[in-house]
């Protein structure tokens, strides 16, 4: 980090939060709500997100809870959250295969080394295989999804309308509204290549003289290969692994490709750790505001209404 300077810096970490912004939109594309008002919660839910997954001893799955919890902060529906993250889940998990897709076809144009590249296809057949599996089983378990939610909290659910929470058949149409999920798709594919040329910044701070071709595809095959290991909190050792073996494929020294990596890391932490701690602050002024709302009888266990 120090190497690269500051200001250069700087612009590696405003280009990875104009991608995050980009990534929170295709998540609001999936909600079923009107109105351009409800855009803020979900790209500010999808910074806690990623922020959460990289700097918090979690894995990704924790990330998505932390995520799903700001945005209802901001007064998205428990229901409409949860549901939506579920299909832009699906729709981020498609969009990263057809990148790979691509990233996997400029592999095969630059190199001929068939035990490199057949590893990858396999893995791409693959994921092609369980996208189009899990796409085809969420369908049908929308409605258990939503009852389980329901059952593990209940108090989020108590004293709600019928207008605040999402019926399971509006929720199910989501998979079934074709257009807005490819617009989810596509933008999705938008964030991914906007990862790709982030890459490519750091590549190019640490003096590579690579090309934003070479690296998209890095990035591409690199998330490719990261998709098994998503139960790993922030990829930790999985990250440069990856980085120096793809990296290999395409010319780019080992100490190159790691310094990337850490770079990347140290981008994560310098963006993360401030969201966190803003995050933070926004629950305990919430809890600071129930506690003062509560009636005097709720307070202290004092009085008949209190022990009861």
């Amino acid at each position: 980090m120090l190497s690269v300077g500051g200001e250069r810096f700087a612009l590696f970490c405003a280009w990875q939060l104009f991608t995050i912004i980009v990534l929170g939109i295709g998540w609001r594309v999936a909600a079923p709500l009107n109105g351009g008002r409800h855009l803020a919660p979900f790209v500010w839910g999808r910074i806690v997100r990623d922020s959460a997954g990289s700097c918090l001893p979690f894995s990704m799955v924790g990330g998505f809870v932390l995520g799903v919890r700001a945005a209802t902060l901001r007064g998205i529906s428990w229901s409409v959250a949860t549901l939506s993250m579920v299909v832009d889940l699906t729709a981020e998990f498609l969009a990263e295969i057809v990148f790979a897709v691509a990233g996997l076809l400029v592999l095969l144009a630059r190199s001929a080394d068939q035990s490199l590249t057949r590893p990858i296809t396999i893995g791409l057949v693959l994921a092609l295989v369980a996208g189009a599996a899990v796409l085809r089983l969420q369908k049908g378990l929308v409605p258990l999804f939503i009852r389980f939610g329901r059952k593990i909290n209940d108090d989020w659910f108590a004293g709600r309308s019928e207008h605040d929470v999402a019926s399971e058949n509006d929720l199910a149409a989501m998979y079934c509204r074709t257009g807005r999920m490819a617009l989810c798709i596509a933008v999705h594919l938008v964030g991914w290549f906007c990862k790709g040329f982030g890459n490519w910044i750091a590549f190019r701070l640490l003096g590579s003289d690579i090309d934003v071709t070479a690296a998209l595809a890095i990035e591409a095959l690199l998330h490719a290969l990261l998709i098994p290991a998503f139960m790993v909190p922030g990829y930790a050792g999985v990250q440069e692994a990856g980085y120096a073996g793809v990296g290999a494929l395409f010319g780019i020294p080992p100490e190159i490709s790691i310094g990337v990596s850490l770079l990347r890391r140290a981008r994560d932490i310098a963006i993360g750790a401030p969201i966190l701690l803003i995050w933070q602050l926004v629950e305990m002024r919430r809890l600071r505001d129930r506690d003062r709302l509560k009636p005097e009888g709720d307070m202290g266990g004092s009085g008949a209404k209190g022990r009861v």
